[in-house]
């Protein structure tokens, strides 16, 4: 399969934006962190701790994944700029899998944040499905 130069430059915009959005969940998970009380820690701020450290790992391997994907993007539009046609559209092949790799771990990111939710709502004392029914 040939590829031209603009084939790699269409992802330009999906991945800087994905970045920019997992830079704004370090940040909000950061100040989070910054927020708990080490005088103050129960059973309940421990597994949000917990959480939170997975979401932060999790977080900075998709950075890394999303950074290597562009990276490998880059090259493969010098690749084929410099007319190494097969060469770019394999290092493509590998942006394209970083890149999904780092979807993949972002879906993991989001369900842990779910659960760390659930951790929280389980404190208060309404039931949801009681409220459903009435």
């Amino acid at each position: 399969m040939i590829i031209t130069l603009t084939t790699p430059a269409m992802l330009f915009p999906a991945v800087s934006l994905l970045l920019l959005a997992y830079t704004n969940r370090f940040v909000t998970l950061a100040s989070i962190i910054r927020n708990f009380d080490p005088k103050h820690e129960d059973a309940n701020i421990t597994e949000q701790i917990t959480n939170l450290r997975k979401r932060i790992y999790l977080i900075r391997r998709m950075q890394e994944a999303g950074v290597i994907s562009f990276f490998l993007c880059v090259l493969s539009m010098m690749a084929i700029y410099l007319e190494y046609q097969q060469v770019g559209s394999y290092i493509f092949g590998a942006s394209l899998i970083c890149l999904m790799y780092s979807l993949y771990l972002s879906v993991r990111e989001i369900t842990i944040s779910c659960d760390a939710l659930e951790v929280h709502l389980q404190h208060f004392s309404t039931n949801f499905k009681k409220q459903n029914r009435k």
